[in-house]
C-alpha cells in the first residue's frame, strides 16, 4: 500500500494560505518519510518565500491557460489523485512521468462571503466559484488520498503520520467524508444563488446524539449543527455539568432562545435597555417568565409564575448563576426540607459551587453555557430561514422577526397605557408570540402570570390564561393580556375585561375591531392594536 512508502507527494492549493507554511513545515519533519510538495501559483509562492522546496504544478500541466482559471484541472493532477495503488496503474504513470499524489490540501474560495457582500452581482458570485478545489477534493476522496478540506484538520493529518497513521481506514474516511460534505454545501450555496428559490436545503454536522427521540421508540436522534456564525446558535451552547441533553431538550432550547431574545430585543427597541430576564418553559412553551433590575427578584418571579409548570422544566437566564442564585432556584416557596427538580439551566455562565447546589441524581440536571447570553440586543434575534418536515418534503419560511415598536405610527392606541403597562405589554407580546398559537398571555408587574397556549378560539386562550394564572395564585386585576391575533368577536376581550385585565395589546384587521376597542373604551381599559399583517404572531402552527 501507498502508506508504506517513505517517498510521498503532497498537492497543497489553499486560497487563505494562513497557516500552509507551517503546515507543509510538518510535513517535511515527519520521521521516516520525505514528501515533495506540489504546489500551485500563490501557494506556491508563499511556500518558497519561507524557504520550502516546491514544484509549482504549472511546471507539470504545461503551463496555465485563461488567466490562470485551468491549472490544478489537468489529467496530470487527476491521474495523480486517481490512480490506484497498484502495479499496473504505478507503472503507467510512472511511464507518462506523472506522480502519484498521496495528500491533497485544499480550501475553496469564498463563495458565502461574496453572496452575502453588499454590492455583490452574479458575475463577482461566479468569480468567486471554485471549480479546481472542488474536483481535487473529490478526486482526492474518492480514490481514499489524505484529503483535507479543513484547516483545523492539519495539525491532526501531522500528528497521525507521525504516529503510524493508526487506523488509517477509519481516519481516510473521516476525511472523505469532510470533503464531501464540504463540497455538497458549497455547491448547495451556489444553487441557491442561481435557482433564486427554486433549489433549497440545508446541511448539518452532528454535534450530539441523543439517547432517543421525542418518544423511546424514535431511535437513533441526532442533534446537527448547521456551521452558523450565529453565537446563540445551539452549537455556541456548551455543556458543562450533567448528563447529554435529550431531543426534547435540544427542542426547548431552541424555543426559549426565541422567547428570550424577542424580550430582550422588545425592550431594547423601546428603552436602550436589556433587563434581568429569566424564563421557564415546559414543552416548549413560557410557564415562567420575569424581567427586572435584580436578579434574585427575577428568579423568584419566574418561579412563581406557574409553581406547578416549572416543575422538571428548562430555565434560562441572561445572567450568570451564582451559588446564591443556585439556591433560589432550588428551593424558593418549596416545603421545608424539598427542592425543586430542573431538567435543565442554561445561563452565560456558572458558579462550580451553584452546580453543587443543583445538581441531581444520576446527572439529570443539565447546565449548559453561553456567555452571549449576558450581551442580547435586538440584533441577536434569529434571522436564517425557518423549515419544516412535511410528508414527503419541506416548508420554509422566513423567520419570526417582528418587534413591537411603541413609538411606530403603525400602532394604534386607543387609549394610553401606563409606563409599566406598556413594560408588561412588551414581555406578554414577546411570550405570547412565541408559544404554541392561538395563544393568550398574561403578565403583571413584569412577571408572566398565565399562557393560554395551543387554543383553537381566542376566548379558550383567554380562559385558560386566567385558569392558569388563579390556579397559581394570582389575582389578574391590574395584569395586562397580548393576543397573538386579532379578536374575531368581542368575546375574550369581554371576558379578559371582566377579569380585571386593564390593558390589552392585540392585532387589528377583524370586521369586528371596532367592537372590540368599544368593549375596552368602556371599561376604561387601553386597547393598542397593531395591524394583523404586520405583528401576528402565530407561532408553531
Amino acid at each position: 500500500m501507498v502508506w508504506h512508502m517513505k517517498n510521498r507527494t503532497a498537492l497543497l492549493s489553499v486560497y487563505d494560505k494562513t497557516g500552509i507554511v507551517a503546515f507543509a513545515q510538518g510535513l517535511l519533519a515527519v520521521p521516516g518519510q520525505s514528501w515533495e510538495i506540489l504546489a500551485s501559483g500563490g501557494t506556491a509562492k508563499v511556500l518558497i518565500e519561507a524557504g520550502i522546496p516546491v514544484t509549482d504544478t504549472g511546471s507539470i500541466v504545461g503551463g496555465p491557460i485563461l488567466g490562470h482559471r485551468v491549472v490544478t484541472l489537468s489529467r496530470e493532477i487527476h491521474a495523480g489523485l486517481l490512480a490506484k495503488d497498484n502495479a499496473e496503474d504505478r507503472a503507467e504513470l510512472e511511464s507518462l512521468k506523472i506522480k502519484f499524489i498521496d495528500l491533497v490540501c485544499c480550501d475553496l474560495y469564498p463563495l458565502k462571503a461574496e453572496i452575502a457582500k453588499t454590492g455583490s452581482t452574479k458575475e463577482s458570485v461566479i468569480e468567486q466559484t471554485d471549480i479546481g478545489g472542488p474536483t481535487m477534493l473529490r478526486s482526492g476522496a474518492k480514490a481514499g488520498r489524505i484529503t483535507v478540506c479543513d484547516p483545523a484538520d492539519r495539525t491532526r493529518v501531522v500528528e497521525w503520520l507521525t504516529a503510524g497513521e493508526p487506523d488509517r481506514d477509519a481516519f481516510i474516511e473521516m476525511l472523505r467524508a469532510k470533503a464531501e460534505y464540504t463540497i455538497a454545501d458549497y455547491v448547495l450555496t451556489s444553487a441557491k444563488y442561481h435557482g433564486t428559490g427554486t433549489y433549497e436545503g440545508f446541511n448539518g454536522t452532528m454535534i450530539a446524539e441523543c439517547k432517543y427521540g421525542e418518544n423511546a421508540y424514535q431511535t437513533p436522534a441526532r442533534v446537527y449543527s448547521a456551521n452558523s456564525a450565529d453565537l446563540l446558535s445551539i452549537d455556541k451552547f456548551a455543556l458543562v455539568a450533567g448528563s447529554s441533553p435529550s431531543y426534547n431538550n435540544w427542542c426547548d432550547l431552541d424555543r426559549m432562545l426565541q422567547t428570550i431574545t424577542h424580550i430582550a430585543a422588545g425592550f431594547d427597541v423601546n428603552f436602550s435597555k436589556v433587563p434581568k430576564i429569566a424564563l421557564a418553559v415546559k414543552h416548549g412553551n413560557t410557564c415562567g417568565a420575569a424581567v427586572g433590575d435584580d436578579a434574585t427578584e427575577v428568579l423568584k418571579k419566574m418561579i412563581m409564575g406557574d409553581p406547578r409548570a416549572i416543575f422538571g422544566g428548562l430555565v434560562i437566564a441572561n445572567f450568570p448563576i451564582d451559588e446564591m442564585l443556585a439556591e433560589v432556584l432550588l428551593s424558593y416557596n418549596m416545603p421545608e426540607g424539598a427542592r425543586r427538580i430542573l431538567d435543565g439551566i442554561i445561563a452565560p455562565s456558572f458558579a462550580e459551587s451553584a452546580i453543587e447546589v443543583l445538581k441531581r441524581k444520576g446527572d439529570k440536571c443539565r447546565f449548559m453555557a453561553n456567555s452571549a447570553l449576558e450581551h442580547m440586543t435586538k440584533g441577536s434575534l434569529d434571522t436564517s430561514a425557518r423549515y419544516r418536515y412535511a410528508r414527503g418534503g419541506f416548508l420554509m419560511q422566513p423567520n419570526y422577526t417582528f418587534v413591537l415598536a411603541l413609538l411606530s405610527t403603525d400602532l394604534a392606541k386607543n387609549g394610553i397605557a401606563t409606563s409599566q403597562q406598556e413594560q408588561d405589554m412588551l414581555l406578554a407580546k414577546a411570550i405570547c408570540d412565541t408559544s404554541n398559537s392561538n395563544t393568550i398571555a398574561l403578565v403583571k408587574d413584569g412577571q408572566l402570570i398565565g399562557n393560554g397556549v395551543g387554543q383553537q378560539d381566542r376566548v379558550g386562550a383567554a380562559n385558560l390564561a386566567l385558569m392558569r394564572a388563579k390556579g397559581s395564585g394570582h389575582e389578574a386585576m391590574g395584569a395586562v393580556a397580548a393576543s397573538d391575533s386579532f379578536f374575531p368577536f368581542p368575546d375574550a376581550p369581554e371576558l379578559l375585561v371582566t377579569n380585571g385585565i386593564k390593558a390589552i395589546l392585540s392585532t387589528s384587521g377583524s370586521i369586528n375591531d371596532s367592537k372590540a376597542v368599544e368593549v375596552c373604551q368602556k371599561n376604561g381599559v387601553p386597547l393598542y392594536l397593531v395591524p394583523d399583517t404586520m405583528g401576528r404572531g402565530f407561532f408553531g402552527h
